[in-house]
């Protein structure tokens, strides 16, 4: 891949700029560690590198919070946390352990993926000391893609599945940051505050653009487009991106326009700015499910998938690397979210592709049934009801407490998106299915409810009902329904080292002076997702990164790092820009 890629159709990643030709006037400022990209994982690093008494500065294209704000705040956490004991649930880092084997599948080591278990509860407690919390409430029906206000742990992921299932009764491991709605705002408020009370310098409204590096290879920092504090143009890129954010899942073409403006806006206005780290630069902008030409490149059975994430899951962290060597991985793993839960009942239906064949098991957790949806079935599904189940499904909508974006598109879904057909024959001429396929699958799975045979995909005898009350009815849950929206984010990013978070060349050596954290390298969370997943690995990832960054020099020699603590700092060159928000 070219080591200049363009990140949208506005801007691009620069090749790294080459020190020898900078004199120590044309450095803005000087830090130990340099934090590119204040989501959770950025603001997970620069904690801890500040922890350990690092001069942090943390940069972001925008004002900080990124996908991790926008996220339901859930933390996947187990070993035996106090909440879950407040539950009943016994827990062990094993069984965990066991757990997120099967479903990371050798996406990491099992050394590096026990030390993840291990730590689980020390990292819940990490977050509770900078200000999070979380309860033990469990919302009532069981499972569900998202538990309403006033329930906070919960069956975040297939642990309730008994394909999924370890050897230990399962426990529920999603760990909801307690707070109203869509709760990572909540938590990534805490983040923020605490890195403020740290002492981490934020340097806002600015986009990364290149990295520089010395003589040698090193990354010794990063040159950024930075619009200037409280001009005019600050401020209009900051209402326009906060819209595109705001109305992204009612509006996202007009999202995307308005994010044209918002790159144009900084390749007009923005001045060049450089960053100076003494020891390390950490890469923690997410993952690259706003970059269109890296998803047509890399993931194009996504690229009509609705984009879940923030405008800053542009790539940027991902080229970074790559304009210096890095090795990426997993380019092509895409999580697609396509839950059929709640209502609680419709999982007790059967989803089949276009030809009318079922193909997964229906109580898995929403990416579990996307990701084959979309590499496998084209896109294309149906989730077949009977009058019965239908009835139930709608009354549960109306009458079950979940929320707007639970219940109306469940509700549309069920009542206007819906072929219908006297039998199952009737109802598959109806969607254009193969002959006597949805009846033979209707068939063998009624069997299976009835006790007759095994369920041929495995789903509990809980989750099953006999569909044999007509008129029958299949929902379109397709990729391509405006009214049910499949959304997606990516997984893949750059290699690291598991140890420490530096990020590994095509050799498997590390690029000196350089890290990386969150959805932007590979980690716990790159095989598939399940809820919370993401946000525990920004915190492992990020803290892990941080620790790394100051106390490694990754090969440098003793007189480069004379040189570096002999360059002045700089601080206050940027006018109030460098040491707080510009709003």
């Amino acid at each position: 891949m070219s080591r200049a890629r363009y990140v949208s159709s506005n801007s691009k990643i620069l090749a790294p700029l080459q020190a020898d030709r900078l004199g120590s006037r044309d450095w803005h400022d000087t830090c130990d560690v340099l934090v590119i990209g204040w989501g959770a994982a950025g603001a997970c690093a620069a904690l801890e590198a500040r922890s350990t008494g690092a001069d942090v500065i943390v940069a972001d294209r925008f004002t900080g919070g990124g996908a991790s704000a926008k996220s339901g705040g859930v933390v996947y956490a187990g070993g035996g946390t106090r909440h879950q004991q407040a539950a009943g649930f016994s827990d062990s880092p094993q069984a965990m352990f066991d757990y997120l084997k099967h479903e990371t599948q050798g996406v990491v080591s099992d050394h590096t993926l026990q030390k993840f278990c291990d730590d689980s509860i020390a990292n819940l407690s990490w977050l509770e000391g900078h200000g999070a919390s979380y309860g033990h409430s469990l919302p009532p029906g069981g499972k569900t893609s998202y538990p309403s206000d006033g329930y906070f742990l919960y069956y975040s992921g297939n642990e309730l599945v008994p394909s999924h299932a370890g050897a230990e009764p399962p426990a529920p491991r999603g760990h909801r940051t307690v707070g109203k709605g869509q709760c990572g705002a909540v938590l990534y408020g805490h983040l923020k505050d605490a890195c403020l009370r740290a002492g981490v310098q934020p340097l806002l409204q600015s986009a990364a653009r290149r990295l520089v590096v010395d003589d040698s290879g090193r990354v010794i920092g990063a040159e950024f487009w930075s619009l200037p504090a409280g001009s005019p143009q600050a401020r209009q890129h900051a209402r326009l991106a906060a819209r595109a954010e705001r109305l992204q899942n009612f509006a996202p073409g007009y999202c995307d326009r308005l994010r044209q403006k918002v790159s144009k806006l900084e390749r007009d206005h923005g001045q060049p700015v450089l960053i100076r780290a003494r020891r390390g630069v950490i890469l923690s902008t997410g993952g690259f499910i706003f970059n269109r030409e890296l998803i047509r490149d890399h993931a194009p059975k996504f690229r009509r998938n609705f984009k879940v994430g923030a405008t800053g899951c542009d790539g940027s962290g991902l080229l970074l690397g790559q304009s210096v060597g890095a090795k990426s991985e997993r380019l092509s793993r895409v999580s697609a979210w396509r839950f059929i839960n709640p209502p609680h009942c419709w999982p007790k239906g059967i989803v089949v592709n276009s030809n009318g064949q079922r193909f997964c098991n229906e109580e898995v957790y929403g990416a579990t049934l996307g990701q084959p949806l979309c590499e496998e079935q084209g896109g294309q599904a149906w989730l077949v009801l009977d009058a019965r189940l239908r009835k139930q499904a709608i009354r549960q909508a109306l009458f079950g407490g979940y929320w707007w974006f639970q219940t109306l598109p469940a509700l549309a879904l069920m009542l206007l998106k819906v072929r219908k057909g006297e039998n199952p024959d009737r109802l598959a001429n109806a969607c254009g299915m193969q002959a006597g396929e949805l009846s033979g699958a209707l068939r063998a799975y009624n069997a299976g409810a009835r006790g007759e045979a095994p369920d041929a995909f495995g789903k509990s005898e809980g989750s099953r009902q006999v569909l044999d009350k007509g008129p029958f009815y299949a929902c379109d849950i397709s990729v391509g329904n405006p009214i049910f929206p499949l959304g997606a984010l990516t997984l893949g990013g750059l290699k690291v080292d598991e140890s420490n978070g530096a990020v590994l060349n095509d050799q498997g050596r590390p690029i000196a002076g350089l890290f990386s954290a969150g959805r932007t390298a590979i980690g716990v969370a790159s095989h598939l997702y399940i809820s919370g997943l993401s946000l525990a690995d920004c915190v492992f990832s990020g803290r892990r990164a941080g620790r790394a960054a100051f106390s490694t020099t990754c090969g440098s020699e003793p007189a480069r790092d004379a040189a570096n603590a002999a360059l002045p700092s700089r601080a206050g060159s940027l006018p109030q820009k460098l040491h707080g928000t510009t709003q």
